[in-house]
């Protein structure tokens, strides 16, 4: 067995991937038609020209499109099924999946419409694949029209809240950091975290260090989303790595949006080998043309650490998670367990 048939059939979890980044292009095909929205391309090697973003406000438009083509409740329980299917493929386990209410909220759709369909959609792929999925609801932090910016912030906290019993497990912050610090949304936060959420906010990807002690200082971030940019800053990174302030890394994400020129580039071991604790993660798979597995397997060639360390690396995708300590020490056990496993078939055949 190759350290690539390993990677492939090793445990994973995933913290950090958008529910609407993740529809696969055939899949966002049939939305449309169904939905009658017009969509810049009408074929599955069409849309995937289309996602060679220009830039982060390019990415940003492109998944409004695909966002608007989510009509009904059917909809919505397809595309949390079909997550799970794919998770399911690459034997990933667990996920904490991020999901934009206020977008929905805002082009008119009841709550329940998309709640009820991705509760189906969660228990069906728990049901049929055992993958268990979590929800991390993210306020949208470039609203241009401050009053509206509050008003969906609040919206997203109140209904995070209310949702804690459907499987949210996170207030999230998303959208355009460029211009919108985390310190606005700092009210919000404190009251989610006095409801039992956890802090999972971007930061420290198109803007810098700044963002994320912003997120630490002022949003109680437990985790960062993204949080690359924080190696510009040497006291930052000593403080993530003391302080065990886990980072979410989406490698090929960094290099598609233009926040690093190729992986050469990229900062993930500096930061691992600096003590700072981080998962690797696919951030909007298709729209990337990437997946989980493709992001793993980043870690042996690119970066190249050994099973050992990527082992770890994979670990931390259950030890940061946010799951109960009960359920998160079971499933350390189990990936701790198939690892084992895999290890002795590999020295079987070898």
């Amino acid at each position: 067995m190759s350290i690539q048939t390993y990677l492939a059939a090793v445990p994973k979890a995933e913290l950090h991937v958008h529910l609407e980044g993740s529809i696969l292009p055939s899949t966002l095909l049939t939305l449309a038609k169904r939905n009658g929205i017009e969509l810049p391309a009408t074929t599955v090697e069409g849309l995937r020209e289309l996602f060679a973003f220009r830039d982060f406000d390019h990415f940003i438009e492109i998944y409004g499109i695909i966002s608007r083509c989510l009509k009904t409740n059917e909809d919505f329980e397809t595309i949390a099924y079909e997550f799970g299917a794919e998770m399911a493929r690459q034997h990933a386990l667990y996920a904490e999946v991020t999901f934009t209410p206020s977008f929905h909220h805002h082009h008119g759709h009841p709550d329940n419409l998309f709640l009820d369909g991705l509760e189906r959609g969660r228990q069906r792929a728990q049901q049929e694949f055992g993958v268990e999925i979590r929800w991390v609801f993210d306020i949208i932090r470039n609203v241009s029209d401050p009053a509206l910016n509050a008003k969906y912030a609040d919206y997203t906290t109140s209904l995070a809240i209310e949702c804690m019993e459907r499987g949210v497990i996170s207030l999230g912050l998303g959208g355009g950091e460029a211009g919108y610090p985390p310190e606005p949304f700092e009210p919000y936060f404190t009251r989610a975290r006095a409801a039992g959420l956890h802090s999972d906010p971007h930061a420290g990807e198109v803007a810098g260090p700044e963002s994320v002690w912003g997120a630490l200082r002022w949003l109680g971030a437990e985790r960062i989303g993204h949080g690359v940019r924080s190696i510009e800053d040497p006291e930052l990174v000593a403080y993530l790595a003391e302080h065990q302030v886990p980072i979410e890394v989406n490698p090929t994400s960094n290099i598609c949006l233009g926040v690093y020129p190729n992986l050469g580039a990229h900062p993930l071991r500096r930061l691992y080998e600096a003590g700072v604790p981080l998962s690797v993660n696919s951030d909007d798979p298709p729209l990337f043309n990437t997946t989980l597995n493709d992001e793993v397997m980043l870690l042996a060639g690119e970066f190249d650490f050994d099973i050992a360390t990527i082992d770890d690396i994979l670990l931390n995708g259950v030890r940061h998670s946010f799951l109960p300590a009960e359920e998160k020490d079971a499933l350390e056990r189990r990936f701790r367990e198939e690892m084992a496993a895999l290890k002795v078939e590999i020295k079987g055949k070898g």
